[in-house]
């Protein structure tokens, strides 16, 4: 990425896997660390040597800020691509959204990644319609054993449950 290809608002870029052209927003976090950076040479990150980095350095830059930084092996510099498909499925961004910002060209490829977080956000907006939808739904003192419905409904609704585990009984 170079100097003449960010413009205080956003950068021009060619994404390496597909070479496809994008102009993205820069997100305020970063334009105010590129508005202080020095600009001595056109690309915007360089080498100790001032040198641009070339994609197997870049790389190794990366891995080695990840170890220095404690992070599990298990982050790789590939990973930023698929963090940022995953974060943007999280704040609710629709695959054509998140493809203008990964350069992914197929909805498969972005829904490969983004797959979890929708199902999330999908199951919560399912359950709060549910909730409150009042037709269908039988009055508590209508059902048999109501108290102890009650009371069970009394007691789950204080837990604190984990995500992301199955239930080990059946409804």
């Amino acid at each position: 990425m170079l100097w003449a290809d960010y413009n205080g608002g956003s950068i021009r870029v060619a994404q390496q896997k597909t070479a496809t052209k994008l102009t993205i927003p820069v997100h305020e976090s970063l334009a105010g660390l590129l508005a202080t950076a020095k600009r001595d040479h056109p690309a915007i990150l360089t080498t100790q040597f001032k040198k641009p980095f070339s994609v197997k350095g870049f790389g190794n830059m990366m891995s080695n800020a990840i170890d220095e930084a404690g992070l599990p092996s298990r982050c790789k510099p590939h990973g930023l691509r698929k963090a940022a498909a995953r974060r943007l499925a999280e704040a609710g961004c629709s695959a054509s959204e998140i493809m203008s910002i990964t350069g992914h060209k197929t909805l498969a490829e972005v829904e490969r990644y983004t797959r979890a977080a929708e199902q999330e956000q999908l199951a919560r907006r399912a359950i709060k319609r549910q909730s409150e939808n009042k037709s269908g739904k039988l009055e508590s003192e209508k059902v048999a054993n109501s108290d102890g419905l009650i009371e069970i409904a009394s007691i789950i609704g204080k837990m604190a449950l984990p995500t992301g585990i199955e239930p080990v009984f059946q409804p």
